[in-house]
Order: C-alpha cells, then structure tokens, then sequence
C-alpha cells in the first residue's frame, strides 16, 4: 500500500500538513502574564517597521494582528493572533530575555514557567523563527533544546537544574526578566503617524460642533411645551453574542500541509554544497529549518550554493566559528479549512490501531485538552511516529480522519526517515 520514500528531480508533488506539538501562548512570572510563542521574523527597514509589519501579517502568518519589536543590531518582529491568547501591551518575554543576554551573540534556554517549559534560542542576536515557544509538555521542550544543542558554539546554554545536563546553567528567569528591555505587543492596523494625526483633527472640530449645538439648544432654545400625550416606550431589540468558534472550524489544510513541507524538503535537499553535510530538516505550517555542518570545505562554498539555488531564505544565520549554517525557508500559504471531528476518542484509537497494526507499522498516541477563553474544553488524540515513506504516501491514508492537523514533520536524509506529528479532533 505504500511506496518508499523518494526524493527525485522528477518528483512532482509536495506534502500535506503537520500537527505541531502542544504550546501555550503566555506564562506568568510573580503576577505578572508575558507572551510567547511568536513568529519572529527579521525587521529590513528600522525608519518604518510598521509597513513591513502589515506585509508579513498579511502573507507570512495570516491573520496576525498583534505584533511585538525587537531592537539591536538585529532589529526583529514578532507576529501573533490574538484569538490564540494574546493581548494588546502584554510584554513579549523573548524581547525581554534576548536584550538582558544581549552580552553574548547566541543562547539556547528552557526555562520552567507556571503553564509548561518555555523553550528560546537565538543565533547571531536573531531570534530563530521556531526560537519562541511555550510548550506545555516537558517532554517536547526538552526534545527541542536537545536538537538544537547539537549545533556548536552556542554563547550560554540554560537549561533546569532537574535535567542535570552537562555544560548547562540554571539561571533564574525572574533575574532576566529584570534586566532586559521589555517590548509590548500592540495592534497591526492600529492608527499612526498621519492618520492619528487627522483622527485628532476631525474629534476636534466635532467637538466644537457639539459645544456650540448644546449651547444652542438648552440656553437660547425657547420654553418646552408641555407633553399631552404619553411616549410610547420603544423596545430595544439586543442581538446576541456570536457563537464561540470551535478550533477546527480554521485549521491548516492538512494535505496542503504535507505537500508544500515534502516539497521544500526536496528543495533543500537538491542543493549541492561540496565539503558541507546537511542535517536534520524539520518543516511546520510556518515553514522549514534545516542547517549545513563543515566536513572540509569553504564558507564561500555553502554561501554560492544557496544563492545558485534560487531558493528564497526567510533568515540565513552562520557560527561564529564559521563551521555551521542555518537556514529557515518560507513554504506556500496554507489554507484554513473547517474539518469538524467524526469520531469519539475510544473508536478513534481503535480505529488508528486497527490500521496501522493491518500495515505492521507502530504509532505512539496520547490524549489532549484545550480549554478556549470561554472555558470550553475541546479533546483530539495526539500521535505520532517513523516511517521510511514520504509523505505522499501518506496523504490518502492520513486525510480519511476528519478533523486532522499536522503540526510536524522531520526528514533524517542518512538514514531516509521521515518523522510525523499531529492531532485528531474528537466528539
């Protein structure tokens, strides 16, 4: 039923969609909530982020409508949706934390917060792309800061004392979130500059009307008349609050998800760079990161073979030491589909079991909650696991689940192993 896993010039197709991994969005330090979480991208133009800021939130992350800055020698901006948790002047705890390290141009951190494992990295004063996030399960936090951990020349390691890892500090966040800078998130489309100027104006003048009408009208009015008849009362007819909407009226086409990820891994796999080995690539809905490691060739080397390839780079950032490059590639826009669960979770994991033991192949699950603003509870059944088929072997059997989500998909080019992580609604 399945065929393996093939990365040809000829092949035609890209991947579906990949479920990410359970994260939250803000965290509480002594009372006070900070964000987390973004999606950091770097800032061209200092003199007016704002323009650059509306472009990114309109083809990069869709529907961003908060976004955070970050300033240095790196100026950066952070984008997310308010919908997700977010909120207007609530301090970004990235910006925080990377202006208080601001000593040392690369640092690789998980820190224990109220919710979960607040997992930060930054490489050449740029806070990488999948840099910033609150994962509410330790074990993802620590899979995450254990890959990236791999890649040498990191300025300060930080991780929690309990994971008793070597060559790792434990420092408290609170001292961090004391010295740095603090950035708060604010409106996308929010009125500036001439605009705010002009909204002024207009309430200015509209208030001189209103003046001179109310001096009009109750000082130099004549006497009311006296009422004869009653006043009827007028009812007035209250519209009802819109339904709460449910997360899998809007999630990221899974099948679009899965095609554009094998695509962009194909890629950045077809790019040759003589004396550099390339590693792990890990693809979301958001995008790919991949990075190149030294054997015996040149920096010029790896830099002539990314620019010949054609492909556009969201970010490129190198090791101090020069032995290292890595990369984060956009993939296309993602659709948002409406795929509402089909299944209660008991005959879902039996149903998942039944086929994937048919085809000899072992998958993890576990079960998950999300609790929306409004306190209701939503359930789906989280999986994951290895195959030697790429994705498009997979799309058929994966997209048969209403209510699927891909948050991740890894791709191990030594070995041809490919990695799969997502969710499934439930009743």
């Amino acid at each position: 039923m399945l065929e393996d896993a093939n990365l040809d010039e000829n092949t035609t197709n890209a991947l579906d969609k990949e479920e990410a991994k359970a994260w939250g969005t803000r965290f509480e330090v002594e009372g006070r909530e900070y964000a987390a979480s973004l999606f950091w991208q770097p800032l061209q133009n200092r003199d007016d982020p704002y323009t650059e800021v509306i472009e990114a939130s309109e083809s990069v992350l869709e529907g961003a409508d908060l976004f955070a800055l970050k300033p240095g020698k790196a100026p950066q901006f952070g984008l997310c949706i308010s919908f997700q948790g977010y909120a207007k002047k609530m301090p970004a705890a990235a910006v925080t934390v990377a202006t208080a390290l601001s000593d040392r141009t690369s640092f690789l951190a998980v820190f224990k917060v109220s919710n979960g494992w607040w997992y930060v990295c930054a490489r050449n004063d740029m806070i990488l792309v999948d840099g910033d996030m609150l994962f509410l399960n330790e074990e993802d936090a620590k899979e995450q800061f254990m890959s990236m951990l791999a890649v040498p020349d990191w300025g300060r390691k930080i991780a929690p004392v309990e994971w008793g890892l070597e060559e790792t500090e434990p420092i408290s966040l609170i001292s961090l979130l004391s010295k740095g800078s603090e950035s708060y998130l604010q409106k996308v489309h929010a009125l500036r500059g001439a605009k705010l100027f002009g909204l002024v104006a207009v309430i200015g003048i509209l208030s001189v009307w209103l003046v001179s009408t109310l001096i009009n009208s109750v000082f130099l009015a004549p006497p009311p008349k006296p009422i004869i008849a009653p006043v009827p009362v007028r009812k007035i007819e209250t519209t009802p609050p819109p339904p709460e909407p449910k997360p899998w009226e809007s999630i990221d086409d899974p099948q679009a998800v899965m095609l554009n990820c094998f695509k962009a891994t194909q890629d950045v796999v077809g790019i040759v760079t003589p004396g550099w080995k390339i590693n792990g690539i890990t693809c979301t809905p958001t995008g790919l990161v991949t990075s190149w490691s030294r054997e015996v060739g040149r920096l010029t080397w790896i830099d002539k073979a990314l620019t010949d390839s054609g492909i556009t780079f969201t970010s490129k950032s190198i090791s101090p030491n020069g032995t290292d490059m890595i990369v984060s590639v956009p993939i296309e826009d993602i659709k948002k589909v409406n795929s509402p669960p089909e299944k209660n979770e008991v005959d879902l994991i039996n149903t998942i079991n039944d086929l994937f033991q048919a085809i000899q192949m072992p998958i993890s699950m576990s079960n998950e909650t999300w609790t929306s603003p409004k306190k209701t509870v939503f359930k789906s059944v989280k999986f994951s696991f290895s195959s030697n088929h790429d994705p498009l072997q997979w799309i058929d059997l994966l997209t048969k689940f209403s209510g699927l989500k891909i948050t991740t998909i890894k791709y191990d080019i030594n070995n041809n192993n490919w990695y799969y992580e997502g969710a499934i609604y439930v009743l």
